[in-house]
């Protein structure tokens, strides 16, 4: 059966963001089109332009009215870390009473205390946690995502975690690529011996991983105190070996390398980069390697040293946008309001943010050329917001206006406390 939503008040296709490959977006590029369709099957875009000349249907044909709403590409959230169980509010109290990241890690809290929880949960613990918050993520646009691991730290809980993750995925209509991040810290077993488990990464965590086809990236956490430059390079050249994508924790704290140690590399994302330098930018936009931002995690952690998101986009560097949801350091799965923040702290403009939370978060994840845009014979993934216009979306702070998302194909509307229905299907 198809779905014809038309009229659409106004319609975003992205189509100059694809054409320009997400690089020097502006206003032009969004593909803007006033009283617009969509025209949806088998979970595909067969149309996507003006109202007055959309194709007939077919006889068999969902219908949706519009003609007051905001059509987008539904959102891409390319860096989360929803695979958890357990809760740590408690580091929460601790940061409001002063306490740094740093701080709360060597007390024995930050990535281990989430190992530990994560240890004793079984596969299905595990996986309908990771569910219930891609069902949070969808509810805020959310359409397609990465999830890492990176909570179990040891060969069989690392294998759970992305087994469970799978399930996840399998389990919505969402597109879910999973991340390896066994390299996300040293567990306690290894304590001074990050060359030790970096061996266990290699020899016998990595090729698991591969055979059983858990994973589409490796990512590794390179940052002082966890993993150093020449152990991310040993554990992703191994891990591009076995076909896995590659991915990086770079430069959050401070300066390492990161960035060019993922220029170098080819991988597909560097994310963080608040602490990138000079060099680091211009080794991403040389070797185009797509820059993840993640604006709420220094809002979450009170920091103010935001990635230089103008910079790193005044270089040439393709720029995403992600949320960075985890437990410990920016528990949230709204991307509409790190939206906002790439708008409001990282001095994006509208057209450079929406970008990011799309196309080029589904570049970073080799995902853009199934979603991402609002194009024929793409992903039929779509947002349709109860805005006057599409600069209303950000401008709303941390709520969303969605009123319908589709997914695959498949219409949803969204939950009865954000959605405001305007018409019948």
């Amino acid at each position: 059966m198809q779905l014809l939503i038309s009229p659409i008040g106004q319609l975003a296709t992205l189509a100059g963001v694809v054409a320009k490959d997400g690089i020097g977006i502006g206003w032009d590029d969004l593909g803007m089109i006033e009283n617009g369709a969509l025209l949806i099957e088998n979970g595909r875009i067969l149309y996507a332009g003006p109202a007055a000349d959309a194709p007939e249907p077919a006889k068999k044909v969902w219908r949706l009215d519009a003609g007051d709403l905001v059509a987008q590409p539904g959102f891409v959230d390319p860096h989360t870390h929803p695979c958890w169980v357990g809760s740590r509010h408690m580091e929460f109290t601790m940061r409001a009473e002063g306490a740094t990241y740093q701080e709360i890690n060597r007390a024995g809290g930050g990535i281990r205390s989430s190992m530990r929880q994560c240890r004793l949960a079984s596969e299905d613990e595990l996986a309908i946690a990771t569910l219930r918050r891609l069902g949070r993520m969808q509810a805020y646009g959310v359409t397609a995502l990465e999830a890492k691991s990176g909570y179990g730290l040891d060969t069989e809980s690392e294998l759970r975690q992305l087994r469970a993750i799978r399930r996840a995925g399998a389990a919505t209509h969402q597109l879910v690529r999973a991340t390896f991040l066994g390299a996300h810290a040293i567990p306690p077993e290894f304590e001074g011996d990050s060359e030790g488990y970096t061996d266990l990464i290699v020899k016998e965590m990595l090729p698991r991983v591969a055979a059983e086809k858990l994973a589409d990236f490796c990512d590794v956490f390179v940052e002082d105190g966890y993993f150093s430059p020449a152990q991310g390079r040993r554990i992703l050249k191994k891990a591009a070996k076995l076909g896995l994508g590659l991915r990086l924790h770079a430069d959050e704290f401070v300066s390492l390398g990161g960035a060019e140690l993922a220029a170098d590399l080819g991988a597909a994302s560097a994310d963080h980069l608040m602490a990138v330098s000079r060099a680091g930018i211009a080794a991403l936009a040389k070797a185009g390697v797509t820059a993840t931002l993640l604006p709420a995690t220094t809002v979450f952690l009170g920091q103010t040293n935001f990635a230089p998101a103008r910079q790193l986009l005044d270089a040439g560097v393709r720029v995403a946008l992600s949320t960075d949801h985890n437990p410990g350091s920016s528990h949230t799965e709204n991307l509409q309001l790190v939206l906002t923040l790439a708008c409001t702290y990282l001095k994006m403009t509208i057209p450079e943010a929406l970008a990011g939370v799309t196309y080029n978060a589904a570049r970073s994840l080799l995902i853009h050329e199934e979603t991402g845009a609002l194009l024929p014979g793409r992903r039929a993934d779509v947002t349709l917001f109860n805005v006057p216009d599409l600069r209303a979306v950000p401008y709303h702070l941390a709520v969303s206006d969605l009123c319908y998302i589709v997914v695959n194909g498949n219409l949803y509307e969204a939950p009865p406390a954000l959605a405001l229905p305007v018409a019948e299907k």
